[in-house]
């Protein structure tokens, strides 16, 4: 059967040659890895079709035989790496190749520093893999067909990685994939077989299917397994290296860098499976896509079934990479079985407590580490607080927070460490939830917190809301959020602070505190003195059961039509301009001033003015008679 091939000229994706571009200045110094990553996707497409041909068998095509070729030819200078996997469409080449489809492009780019060595650690993180074919070749060319397609639906793509690529239908007797590298001048010393064995052995001897090269003696058309083409997780850890553990994560989760830390576990007994799980050293990109999840590769039976088993790891362990074997559960297992197996909930109970586990060694530990860890994961492990009741106490201890004794955005105050310094008389735990870490350092909320050296974790991440919200107590301490609520610190109040009360009567601040509701009566929902201002005149804050003011403004971004609450109205009767407002006899001067005090107060919220002329005109008002 023959083919009428007609070639197509295409255009990359703009992202994918600025890509391209960048891989082949900042990759060079670990050229090697192109091996890797084509062997890695070549074991992926033979994982693939061993699970589809479970309930297909005919994709198999008579070649049950799933293998890994690589040559060389060092007349034509080329490197050919070849399977006989599930293949690809011309479509699916379009688009694995063609266009980079992931969440978090943008951020990628515009987070490259012009760093070569910086920037090849990013690129690791994107997941870049058949691209670095490039760093070592000028023209790659690739030949696939799906398995059960026709023998006339084949299709080849080839490139010189400078910004266009070609497509054509051809005739291709085997199912699978062959990449074809026409190495760059310079690159000669990848044309001998010590050294692409010597690479395949280091990256990639882990890889289940048999990695087969042709032997050395020329006289015999024979191949021989250069890897020991055994799972790794089956492996006792005592025989596993530092090296080889890092090797299979790089594997599994497309990565450059080694993780930040792993647990290899194997349970037995009534149930058995091993878990095999690791924590990157950096985010990837796509972390905020809660609808993203490839990181942990499911087997049964040392047997592929899929790569993207949300069932085994919540939401906010989704950064989490790894695999889990286990020898219970059926071979033709789907997503909705998964969704209702007692064994996959064990597995996922027991696979959290695992990972909680390596987090508190790496607090206890390693802080740097857990330092590097939080700043990559620590946002989307607050959802835990959330999502995940039952481990909630375990989730607090690995909380940090910048706070107003640690005087930087730096997170690293514990709950722990802030009990354990907590005042005598002390018995809440104080925290505040703005915008910015700015907003809430510079809250005038805090006034009386610092005069009185109480500690207050200054919260500003979207997430944090979830924790006035869920994370009600810890150690037997209430967590307290100085937006609501009265504060009372009377157990830590000093003398000097009390006689400073008993300078003004309380019915002078009372005439004042009506006078105020009555001016404002439209605005709040009442006036009161304040137990938490020292050098600002006033403030907002809301009652005890009120929703934070800060999620209160996020809601709202976010279009949600909420309730509306009247904020509470807090004055300092010790501040001058108080003062001055107390003595005031004009009624339209203190109406300006008492609207001035409230205005000011709300935009020390961070909250817009819904007038900002009359406030404008007001305060000059006031300046001028002044």
């Amino acid at each position: 059967m023959t083919v009428e091939t007609h070639k197509e000229t295409m255009g990359f994706q703009a992202e994918v040659k600025q890509l391209l571009d960048l891989m082949i200045h900042s990759l060079y110094s670990n050229k090697e890895i192109f091996l890797r990553e084509l062997i890695s996707n070549a074991s992926d497409a033979i994982d693939r079709l061993r699970f589809d041909a479970l309930s297909n068998a005919a994709l198999l095509e008579q070649d049950t035989e799933l293998n890994i070729h690589v040559a060389y030819d060092k007349d034509a200078r080329t490197i050919t790496v070849t399977d006989n996997g599930i293949g690809m469409t011309r479509d699916e080449v379009i688009e694995n190749i063609g266009t980079i489809a992931k969440s978090g492009t943008r951020e990628f780019f515009s987070s490259l520093t012009g760093d070569q060595q910086k920037d090849a650690n990013l690129i690791g993180q994107f997941g870049v893999g058949f691209y670095s074919s490039f760093v070592v070749a000028d023209r790659v060319t690739l030949s696939t067909r799906k398995a059960g397609m026709q023998l006339d639906e084949g299709v080849r793509w080839e490139s010189d990685g400078q910004g266009e690529y070609t497509l054509e239908m051809i005739e291709k007797p085997a199912r699978g994939t062959e990449v074809v590298l026409h190495l760059r001048e310079g690159e000669d010393e990848l044309l001998a077989r010590y050294r692409l064995t010597s690479i395949i052995k280091k990256y990639s001897d882990h890889i289940v299917a048999p990695i087969l090269m042709k032997v050395e003696d020329e006289e015999k058309d024979e191949e021989e397994r250069v890897n020991s083409a055994a799972a790794l997780w089956t492996r006792s850890k005592s025989e596993i290296s530092s090296e080889e553990y890092n090797e299979f994560y790089k594997h599994i989760a497309h990565d450059f860098e080694d993780p930040l830390a792993h647990v290899h576990s194997r349970m037995e007994g009534t149930q058995e499976y091993i878990l095999l799980l690791y924590v990157p050293a950096r985010a990837p990109f796509d972390l905020w896509n809660r609808e993203q999840r490839h990181g942990i590769k499911l087997y049964v039976r040392r047997v592929f079934i899929m790569d993207d088993a949300e069932q085994l790891m919540p939401g906010y362990l989704r950064f989490v990479r790894g695999i889990v074997d286990s020898n219970d559960l059926p071979l033709n297992v789907s997503r909705e079985i998964l969704q209702q197996n007692r064994l996959i909930d064990a597995i996922r109970s027991n696979a959290v407590k695992k990972m909680l586990g390596v987090f508190s060694d790496l607090a206890n530990k390693e802080p740097e580490k857990y330092a590097t860890f939080w700043d990559q994961f620590g946002r989307v492990l607050k959802e835990g607080i959330a999502e995940d009741s039952s481990n909630r106490e375990s989730l607090a201890k690995l909380l940090r927070f910048a706070s107003t004794a640690s005087g930087s955005e730096t997170q690293d105050v514990s709950l722990e460490t802030y009990v354990a310094r907590m005042k005598e008389g002390q018995d809440k735990i104080y925290y505040i939830i703005a915008d910015s870490y700015a907003a809430a350092a510079n809250s005038p909320l805090l006034e009386i917190f610092k005069k009185k050296g109480v500690e207050v974790l200054l919260l500003s991440d979207p997430v944090d809301h979830l924790l006035g919200a869920e994370l009600h107590e810890f150690d037997g301490k209430q967590l307290s959020s100085i937006s609501r609520g009265e504060v009372d610190l009377d157990k830590i109040q000093d003398v000097e602070e009390k006689a400073e009360e008993e300078q003004q009567t309380v019915s002078e601040v009372q005439t004042l505190v009506d006078r105020l509701k009555e001016v404002l009566k439209e605005q709040v929902k009442t006036v009161r003195v304040s137990t938490r201002l020292t050098t600002s005149p006033a403030c907002l804050v809301v009652d005890e059961y009120d929703m934070d003011p800060s999620l209160l403004r996020l809601l709202k971004a976010s279009g949600q039509k909420l309730p509306t609450m009247k904020p509470i109205l807090e004055i300092n009767p010790h501040h001058p301009i108080i003062l001055k407002v107390s003595n005031e006899t004009e009624e339209q001067k203190f109406s300006d001033w008492a609207y001035v005090l409230f205005d000011q107060s709300t935009l020390t919220l961070g909250e817009q003015l819904d007038d900002p002329v009359a406030f404008v005109n007001r305060l000059n008002g006031l300046l001028a008679g002044m």
